[in-house]
């Protein structure tokens, strides 16, 4: 008896031979990525020091170095699905799914996923404001019109002197008075405004004005000018440099919007590929349950036919229906488990309605690459460091922060302007055709010129929104040496697990296979009389759940390259993406 459970014990690790077989195929890596996702791919070969070796390769060195015989073992015949209806107690058939290669999900995924419909519209509103902050510098034109009526009645004013030539009126007292008059007055005025890069401000234009009077002295009287004037602070506001900023900061704003944008593009893509292969993982763990089923439903039907031929106790077929019943149990929870996979991938893809039949389910098209590299893991994290898109928006908002106090540096200064105005005038002309003439002979003209300074009494508000940017930009350098230990820590840890994950694949297989052998040897001595169909059932759950470990395994090892390609700001890259 000790024998026997050492030999079980022992026969642990055999038997997923057939279910990887179906995962040899290798596809080649690709560079055809949408243009929100970044234009190179993750590429294993480009950082591998050797060679890959594939999974068969792997296992032969594996026997060599333990120095045994490798194990031959035919179990197409065992392991054969039954074509009994009765054998097949649930509805998922991969043969009616509908089958899809990985860059077609993904394609999809591009196309439906409304994460990355609502991340598409943040660089359109990024755009928009880059438009809005270029547009500051826009020439305005204005024109204005304004009349105005007086109906005025007869009043008394002020006492006045005279000084005259007339030496009669010289020095006369006199008293003023308003006669009844109605006056309209009629202004129209047309110009132009430049907004100057420096930050001044440049304004033509030219007035024209009618003045008519109704009463006891009538008359109609037209003035025109021409005027030029310019302001330009020479302190505060001052520069081109400090005008550009908002366009600066937005210009950089849009550029980090992109990124961000990309980045949400490859964080849906990257869940998208871990949700088919788990799609992957849900099929091959339904097909080791129903070989289970279909085992156990083979062993039953070998009992009763013994136990009729009278050459095995009637217990054990009380038993081999045990078993069958214990695994049409867990083929149930696994065709579960592919429902919930099969709903999670179509989340991503948005394609929720979908209902979940025989012939609109998912069935992966593309196999697990089951090739072994030797990274380069410096250069990885070289590389990681230039592409990581997190990386590359800290500096652009690293950047923005710099154009941000240099600005708020400016606004600690005092306002302080020049401004200059000139006109050219017209003489009073007595109709509209004549307002213009001699309007550029500098015979009549007005000009000023005159300075302007401003400042707060203790500029605290400024200064406080100075402190406040140098803050910012520290906070933000302190994110960044987070970001890259982070970083750091991503590749490092996808790295392990890539190794840990395919030396579980080699463990799992060397399981299965001896697995499948002792329990051809645990069925044989069944026949034999020499074992019961409690133990046969044993071993057979042993091979179940050696088959499931390597699934696990070949799954984990592809989720594992796809967080070490995401770790570098890239993706795995299958060919066939084209969104557009």
């Amino acid at each position: 008896m000790m024998m026997r459970l050492f030999d079980i014990s022992s026969n642990l690790v055999n038997r997923l031979l057939l279910l990887t077989t179906l995962m040899a195929s290798v596809h080649a890596w690709a560079q055809e990525i949408d243009p929100l996702v970044p234009q190179k791919n993750f590429v294993p070969q480009d950082y591998s020091e050797r060679p890959a070796a594939d999974l068969n390769q792997a296992l032969q060195k594996l026997q060599e170095k333990k120095q045994t015989e490798s194990l031959r073992i035919d179990l197409q015949e065992a392991l054969k699905e039954g074509p009994s209806d009765k054998s097949k107690p649930v509805k998922s058939n991969k043969e009616q799914a509908l089958s899809f290669a990985i860059s077609d999900i993904r394609a999809r995924a591009l196309k439906n996923n409304l994460s990355i419909e609502v991340a598409k519209v943040d660089p359109l509103i990024a755009a928009a404001g880059l438009r809005q902050e270029q547009a500051k510098f826009d020439n305005i034109i204005f024109a204005y019109a304004r009349q105005t009526n007086r109906d005025l009645p007869r009043i008394a004013d002020d006492n006045v002197a005279f000084s005259s030539l007339d030496p009669s009126l010289n020095n006369r007292e006199v008293k003023l008075n308003t006669l009844e008059q109605t006056t309209r007055i009629t202004d129209i005025a047309a110009g132009v405004r430049v907004p100057l890069r420096t930050g001044g401000t440049v304004v033509l234009s030219s007035p024209l004005e009618n003045k008519r009077i109704n009463g006891a002295m009538d008359s109609n009287q037209y003035r025109s000018a021409l005027r030029f004037s310019v302001s330009q602070p020479l302190l505060r506001n001052a520069g081109k440099q400090v005008n550009e900023a908002s366009i600066r900061i937005a210009e950089l704003d849009t550029q980090s919007v992109n990124l961000r944008t990309k980045l949400q593009a490859i964080r849906i893509i990257a869940a998208t590929d871990k949700a088919y292969w788990g799609v992957y993982e849900a099929w091959a763990q339904l097909d080791v349950r129903k070989q289970q089923y279909e085992l156990a439903l083979q062993n039953l039907t070998m009992v009763r036919k013994r136990v009729e031929e009278g050459l095995t106790a009637a217990i054990e077929m009380n038993r081999a229906e045990i078993g069958v019943a214990d695994r049409m149990e867990a083929l149930i929870v696994a065709e579960t488990n592919l429902k919930l996979a099969q709903r999670q991938l179509r989340f991503f893809m948005n394609e929720m309605e979908a209902e979940q039949s025989a012939e609109n389910m998912i069935s992966p098209a593309t196999e697990p690459q089951l090739m072994r590299y030797e990274f380069n893991r410096e250069k990885l994290l070289q590389d990681a460091m230039t592409g990581r898109l997190e990386l590359l928006e800290l500096e652009l908002r690293l950047a923005a922060d710099a154009v941000n106090i240099a600005f708020m540096e400016n606004q600690t200064l005092p306002l302080f302007s020049l401004d200059y105005q000139y006109g050219a005038l017209s003489n009073t002309a007595g109709n509209f055709g004549n307002s213009y003439d001699n309007m550029l002979n500098g015979r009549f003209n007005d000009w000023s010129v005159g300075l302007t300074f401003e400042m707060p009494f203790t500029n605290e508000a400024n200064l406080a929104r100075l402190e406040n940017a140098v803050q910012q930009r520290n906070k933000r350098l302190a994110t960044k040496k987070l970001q890259t230990l982070s970083v750091r820590k991503e590749i490092l840890d996808a790295l392990d697990q890539i190794d840990n994950h395919w030396q579980r694949i080699l463990a799992a297989r060397q399981q299965v296979v001896i697995a499948g052998l002792n329990y051809d040897a645990e069925l044989k001595q069944f026949n034999e009389g020499l074992r019961t169909m409690t133990e046969v059932l044993e071993t057979l759950t042993r091979l179940g759940e050696a088959q499931i470990k390597e699934v696990r395994a070949v799954t984990d090892y592809q989720i594992a390259m796809v967080d070490l390609a995401y770790a570098t700001g890239t993706l795995i890259g299958y060919s066939g993406v084209d969104f557009k």
